[in-house]
């Protein structure tokens, strides 16, 4: 029996884990393109001479859904909520994922973009800012 309630405690913390970091992705999509998306815009015909404040309300349109995702994933993975992440590991995890995914963004949307080597050295610094956060 105690072995059973150890499998489902470990299950349960581990499908925080799974939800906190997607939801954290799926927010940083659309902060991404809420935050960035816009600079394509004038490349599409009917939005091409929108005013500022119309791409600015379709951004908040947008970044709405960040939110959707944003709050939950903090909550359901805050260590005093019960989630298995501290304050700090959270934001270094949220910044992390945000990097990748705007540097997937930016090669894919805008493709005179390119990824060069103090990029890559960037990112070895973030997975050191990982280690070390989570460091105990």
């Amino acid at each position: 029996m105690k072995i059973l309630i150890h499998l489902n405690t470990t299950v349960f913390i581990a499908m925080k884990y799974l939800y906190t970091i997607g939801l954290l992705i799926l927010s940083n999509t659309f902060m991404t393109f809420a935050w960035y998306g816009h600079l394509k815009f004038k490349e599409l015909k009917w939005f091409e001479h929108l005013p500022l404040i119309l791409i600015i309300l379709i951004s908040w349109g947008i970044a709405l859904f960040e939110y959707i995702f944003q709050v939950p994933a903090n909550r359901i993975g805050f260590k005093e909520n019960g989630g298995p992440f501290s304050l700090m590991e959270l934001k270094v995890i949220q910044e992390v994922i945000t990097l990748t995914i705007f540097v997937i963004f930016s090669l894919l949307v805008f493709k005179n973009e390119t990824f060069k080597w103090n990029h890559a050295v960037g990112f070895v610094f973030l997975i050191l800012a990982v280690y070390f956060i989570f460091k105990k």
